[in-house]
């Protein structure tokens, strides 16, 4: 497993649980990240990295969370599993937020995340929200570029 691949499963899990526990604040989620960081990558050398991905999703989770009552208008916010949730939440922010990332690596990502972590579907339905989303991107600066 690749050290970024690591990082990106250590800070679902750390949303996860945050999520789960209802979000609190009081410095709740660095917490959780150091604590999984210690127990599940002791000697990764991409640390900073997953608690970038974390801060920023804080940062932006109401941004994130409005894409993704766009791009699945049939799934409310509080009834994807937090999971899935989560996973989305980390995509959206690779994908739109974070240019680090080109944006197949950033999907396919999410999907290995998805099929490890969520269920028999998550996979599916991270690709749709996130492939919905990217093929939006595509459309949007193949008409820019047709503007200039």
């Amino acid at each position: 497993m690749s050290n970024r691949h690591l990082a990106r499963s250590i800070a679902m899990q750390a949303l996860f649980e945050w999520d789960f526990r209802g979000k609190p604040e009081h410095n709740a989620l660095p917490d959780i990240m150091e604590r999984d960081l210690k127990e599940f990558g002791p000697g990764l050398a991409e640390t900073e990295f997953a608690k970038k991905i974390i801060e920023e999703v804080k940062k932006n989770l109401e941004e994130i969370d409005a894409i993704i009552e766009k791009y699945a208008p049939q799934w409310p916010i509080d009834q994807i599993t937090i999971i899935d949730r989560n996973v989305l939440r980390i995509g959206i922010y690779e994908l739109k937020l974070n240019n680090e990332v080109p944006p197949k690596v950033a999907i396919n990502e999410a999907i290995e995340l998805a099929k490890n972590f969520g269920g028999p579907s998550s996979g599916r339905f991270v690709n749709g929200v996130l492939g919905a989303i990217y093929k939006d991107l595509e459309t949007k600066s193949t008409n820019e570029a047709k503007a200039s």
